[in-house]
């Protein structure tokens, strides 16, 4: 999920929470149980600050070690303690109950997307990614905006509110959960050059019935699509190149941490005057024509680094950050 849905899932809960007793009759627990689930609710992804160090660090460790089981465990003692502290006398396991809940939540609803964690950690560093709920679902942040209100005008109680909130939400999941699944076996039933070795990832959008599809046919052959509307239409093709400068890109950092991350990178090699470019690109996030999440290395003949860059940016903005033509 994205940090705002995050947010308002925080002050959710800190409603659900009405429905223990403990909380509905002590309003400094309930006080402190709002604070501890917005926390909570944002704590696993405080590794964002891992930014200011490089895109590269920010990309091989976002939603990894801060997302594992420990992880989850240490979050919620961590903001439990600081709580207890500033409101002494309240009851304190209720008051983890629900710091553990929202921090839970965060990690569990984060593995639905494209994205995905390392929920798993130290289990097994795998991705997970479920790609069922796009990072930004309207359905969850408009519906949890509808009851905040509903409570902050006091039309009803949160205990009327936000059960029945967190039920149709958990329909929500199972319903994805079940449409995903079915999409699936529809793509390979659409597909004309369907071949049992091929493998698909369909990707949720911010549109409820459209989904973005990737096939593999083969090592470093991509055919990208759309499920749109029932219909699947194929719409580009990618295919990785081969040649020393991209065996050499591998080895510098920023690379190694797209690497990490995706299993779906897929490379193209440009000779210049000076040198080469070698663009990695996951082809699981094409949006308008274009791969907006790269790992650039510019080298020279001799394959020796001479910029680079790693995140999320369009074509030209690329080449401004890299300065290419000035090469």
């Amino acid at each position: 999920m994205d940090t705002g849905t995050h947010l308002v899932v925080g002050l959710g809960l800190a409603g659900l929470a009405y429905v223990d007793p403990a909380v509905a009759a002590d309003p400094a627990l309930a006080t402190a149980v709002l604070i501890g689930t917005v926390l909570g609710s944002q704590a696993p992804d405080t590794d964002g600050l891992l930014r200011f160090r490089s895109n590269a660090s920010y990309i091989r460790n976002h939603r990894g070690k801060s997302h594992s089981l420990p992880a989850v465990a240490i979050w919620t003692a961590l903001i439990t303690l600081v709580l207890a502290v500033l409101f002494q006398g309240i009851s304190v396991p209720h008051l983890a109950l629900w710091v553990f809940i929202a921090v839970a939540f965060h990690v569990f609803s984060d593995l639905f997307n494209t994205y995905g964690t390392q929920a798993f950690r130290p289990i097994t560093e795998k991705w997970i990614s479920w790609n069922i709920i796009h990072i930004f679902d309207p359905i969850i942040f408009c519906s949890h905006l509808i009851a905040i209100f509903i409570w902050s005008v006091h039309l009803a109680t949160p205990q009327q509110i936000f059960p029945a909130l967190y039920v149709l939400i958990a329909l929500y999941y199972v319903w994805r959960t079940l449409a995903h699944f079915a999409i699936g076996r529809r793509i390979k039933l659409q597909d004309p050059q369907y071949d049992p070795s091929h493998r698909y990832i369909w990707i949720p959008t911010i549109h409820l019935y459209t989904w973005n599809v990737v096939k593999q046919t083969g090592p470093g052959d991509y055919v990208l699509g759309e499920f749109r509307g029932g219909k699947l239409r194929w719409v580009d093709k990618a295919h990785c190149h081969s040649h020393d400068a991209i065996d050499a890109s591998k080895n510098h950092p920023d690379v190694q941490s797209f690497l990490y991350f995706t299993s779906t990178a897929c490379a193209e090699m440009r000779e210049h005057s000076w040198g080469y470019e070698v663009r990695w690109t996951d082809v699981r996030y094409r949006h308008r024509k274009q791969y907006p999440f790269v790992a650039v290395v510019l080298m020279d003949k001799q394959y020796e680094p001479i910029d680079s860059y790693v995140g999320w940016l369009s074509e030209g903005r690329v080449e401004k950050k890299l300065k290419i033509s000035t090469y």
